[in-house]
């Protein structure tokens, strides 16, 4: 019987620079790639040969990939800033291609190409802005030589600090975390970093006071970040007890227990969704800080500096839709979307972990800081570069035969069709470009320890009813855009 022959993919690399051509000497022999040539913005290097392939101009893009069937663009351009990466991006969305592309430099092993560094576009690529860069001195300040403890340390954000932490040179870093997987995830990763440093793993829940008390002396905690919390808009609404006693409960212990035994800094990880809140999660991070910020008021001779920062979606964190598309794609669509206008603002795990740190080296007195992030992006738009880019086209009724198509569902509880950053009109510069520094309204510690006492009987009986009541009741810029959907209380 004769065996067919896989039919190869037609390929071409963008960049004929030095990556490029390790790319294609790594290439020669593959059975999967067939190289059609290089794309390059050097116009001295058009129609000329390298390695036996013919260098163009990106302008015969449109024509080579009819004449030559090309399915997939590799971007061989490693070192190029992230505006002009963008720019290229840009371009190759008019087409329908896959389009893949080399890590950066630094994470090329051996500083040589192979055909396993060939990865598909992350998805920070489609964000039309350059990443904000982090200042050094306010990285290292609370970090370097210091004992450090995140909290949640196995979840999206707080992994993500863990290897922006070990980066700084800490003198020992704690990894408290309530999922035993999480943890070992986070530590087994981790401890490859740095064969030196010494990584101390908790398996602990951030709303036990005295265990943390006992923590924070026995190793001596310099700094505290606390991610912990539970992030997801619709799961939160539908577990409205759990959700409040985990994201306020856990900062009331982890900030007094900080107070109680002189931690030098605790960094309180907010969200965007505390702004004006509608949904659940979103009140519980605004009551969150309400309680950081009237600990501090309220405590004298105090020796914590505490802040809290608030961003907005990280891409491809647990509590991101960016995920749940790239895997509707994969499986042939439809990728579901709630609206059509539906916006966010968007930043990179690396980005939303450097601005934790940064911010916690510039606060003090329970400020919030928030990241300049530039303009919000529009949810459809970001779907349909998705779609382009990994090689499919949108389905739709100007377009019978595309490949993917996207299902308006309508709004989910909770959600809002826009997220904002900022309470107050007059947010101050700070030290860093790219944070701004803003004062919200407090409430009084009397009023908000009475308040809270209330809150811990109503969640203890599960009263969900109540529960949000009492929240509407602290919070005056809470406005819930949904009825009570919780599965305890409703039955």
């Amino acid at each position: 019987m004769k065996v067919e022959k896989l039919k190869k993919k037609n390929v071409i690399i963008y960049g004929a620079g030095e990556a490029g051509r390790q790319l294609i000497v790594s290439l020669e022999g593959n059975p999967e790639f067939k190289i059609i040539g290089f794309l390059d913005d050097n116009e001295k290097l058009h129609n000329q040969t390298l390695f036996g392939q013919i260098i163009y101009s990106p302008s015969n893009l449109g024509k080579l990939i009819h004449d030559q069937d090309i399915v997939l663009v590799v971007l061989a351009i490693p070192s190029l800033g992230r505006s002009r990466r963008n720019q290229i991006i840009q371009q190759l969305n008019k087409y329908k291609l896959v389009v893949k592309t080399l890590p950066s430099i630094s994470q090329i092993i051996d500083g040589r190409v192979t055909v396993s560094d060939i990865k598909d576009l992350n998805i920070d690529d489609l964000l039309n802005r350059e990443q904000v860069e982090p200042d050094i001195e306010l990285l290292n300040k609370n970090i370097n030589k210091k004992s450090v403890l995140v909290t949640g340390a196995g979840g999206s954000i707080g992994s993500e600090l863990c290897r922006q932490i070990i980066k700084l040179n800490p003198k020992k870093l704690l990894l408290l975390e309530l999922n035993e997987f999480a943890l070992y995830k986070i530590f087994e990763e981790l401890k490859n970093y740095d064969k030196n440093l010494k990584i101390i793993s908790l398996l602990a829940d951030a709303q036990d006071q005295e265990k943390l008390e006992i923590i924070f002396e026995k190793f001596n905690v310099n700094t505290v970040y606390h991610c912990a919390a539970y992030k997801h808009v619709p799961l939160v609404e539908e577990n409205i007890c759990s959700g409040v006693k985990n994201n306020v409960f856990s900062t009331l212990s982890v900030v007094n227990a900080s107070v109680s035994k002189k931690v030098s800094n605790i960094v309180l990880i907010s969200s965007d969704k505390a702004v004006r809140p509608t949904n659940i999660m979103g009140a519980s991070k605004r009551l969150a800080e309400l309680c950081m910020q009237s600990i501090y008021n309220n405590t004298k001779n105090i020796n914590t500096n505490f802040s809290i920062v608030r961003f907005g979606n990280v891409l491809e964190s647990s509590g991101s839709v960016i995920p749940k598309f790239k895997k509707q794609i994969i499986q042939g669509g439809p990728v579901t979307l709630t609206h059509t206008d539906v916006t966010r603002f968007f930043m990179t795990t690396t980005e939303a972990a450097q601005l934790v740190i940064q911010a916690g080296a510039m606060g003090k007195n329970a400020e919030v800081f928030v990241l300049d992030m530039g303009k919000s992006i529009k949810i459809l738009d970001l779907i349909n570069k998705m779609i382009n880019l990994m090689g499919f086209a949108i389905k739709d009724s100007t377009n019978l035969n595309g490949d993917i198509e996207i299902k308006i569902i309508g709004l989910r509880p909770g959600e809002k069709l826009y997220e904002e950053l900022l309470v107050g009109d007059n947010p101050q510069k700070t030290n860093h470009p790219k944070i701004q520094k803003i004062s919200d309204p407090s409430i009084s510690f009397s009023k908000l320890e009475l308040e809270l006492k209330n809150l811990e009987k109503l969640i203890s009986k599960n009263n969900a009813l109540e529960v949000k009541k009492l929240l509407e009741k602290l919070l005056k810029s809470y406005k819930s855009n949904s009825e009570l959907i919780d599965h305890m209380y409703l039955g």
